[in-house]
């Protein structure tokens, strides 16, 4: 009995040391990654000017007098990834709700698998899809010589937020304790009262989590957005067509050389900075409502 105990003693401790060497690796892992891009983005912010960089609105890193001004990629992510989560969040939760109190037994869990198939899809089947059917779609609806604009990629990464949002806030759902809707329907409350005046209001922590992950996906998304976006540095327009943040490394990191190679660096660490800024606004915002 206690050669077992001190087995397992010693089975607890090396799990333990296990366990703290992955969280240890973890936090390796991203102070590599945020000193590489200081490192290789820095050089070029001093060389252009940060005013010029992050506020200047032409980009001609290839001309004879080339220009690295990065508003238009700026304001074209957010407007983006905002316009993907103000329609996205909307449509995930409703969803969420209608598979975890509303529909039936066999028709929740097809939703919820066809969810699943759709979060793994990867991004460059999205961008076909969005090329095949959502630009020939937006071009004639609007009667537009192009369909390929911001208002295609919004279609697009709301889309690919959608598993995201429906698969946390589902969770967030089912976790709250059935006794909170037996007591607001003992009281006279509707099913459909109690589950926006009750349960959402309970499960608001596990949708604003959803929220994080919605807008770290739109936000990183590349591949999917240079097909329907039209990648032009142009300054964003609902149908205009135009370059995101990611878009514009991926698009010229394979030929670049010299300034415009540290200018793309740069721009990598503009947004790893901006996604950092973001994720922890809303985990503060998450945390908060968990109170």
């Amino acid at each position: 009995m206690e050669d077992l105990k001190r087995k397992a003693a010693v089975f607890e401790k090396v799990m333990g040391m296990l366990f703290t060497l992955c969280g240890c690796a973890a936090l390796l892992f991203v102070l590599v990654i945020t000193g590489f891009l200081v490192v290789s983005g820095t050089p070029a912010i001093g060389k252009i000017g940060i005013t010029e960089f992050l506020f200047g609105r032409v980009w001609q890193s290839t001309s004879a007098d080339p220009s690295y001004g990065i508003l238009p990629f700026i304001l074209t992510s957010v407007y983006g990834t905002l316009g993907a989560v103000i329609i996205g969040v909307p449509l995930g939760v409703l969803c969420a709700v209608y598979i975890s109190k509303m529909a039936p037994k066999k028709a929740g869990l097809s939703i919820r698998t066809a969810v699943e198939l759709l979060s793994g899809i990867p991004s460059v089947i999205y961008g076909l899809v969005g090329m095949i059917i959502i630009v020939p779609f937006v071009r004639e609806a609007f009667g537009l010589p192009d369909g390929a604009n911001l208002f295609s990629a919004i279609l697009v990464l709301t889309i690919m937020i959608l598993p995201s949002v429906i698969s946390v806030s589902e969770t967030a759902i089912n976790a709250v304790p059935r006794e909170y809707e037996e007591a607001s329907l003992a009281l006279g409350a509707t099913k459909t009262e109690t589950v926006f005046k009750v349960v959402l209001p309970a499960a608001k922590s596990g949708v604003l989590a959803s929220v994080v992950l919605g807008i770290g996906r739109a936000i990183g998304e590349a591949m999917a957005v240079m097909m329907v976006s039209g990648n032009v540095a142009n300054m964003p327009g609902l149908f205009t067509s135009v370059r995101f943040l990611t878009t514009a490394v991926a698009s010229e990191m394979s030929y670049s050389s010299g300034l415009q190679r540290e200018a793309l660096f740069s721009i990598a660490l503009v947004l790893f900075v901006f996604i950092l800024l973001i994720n922890l606004f809303l985990n503060l915002v998450v945390k908060k409502g968990r109170r």
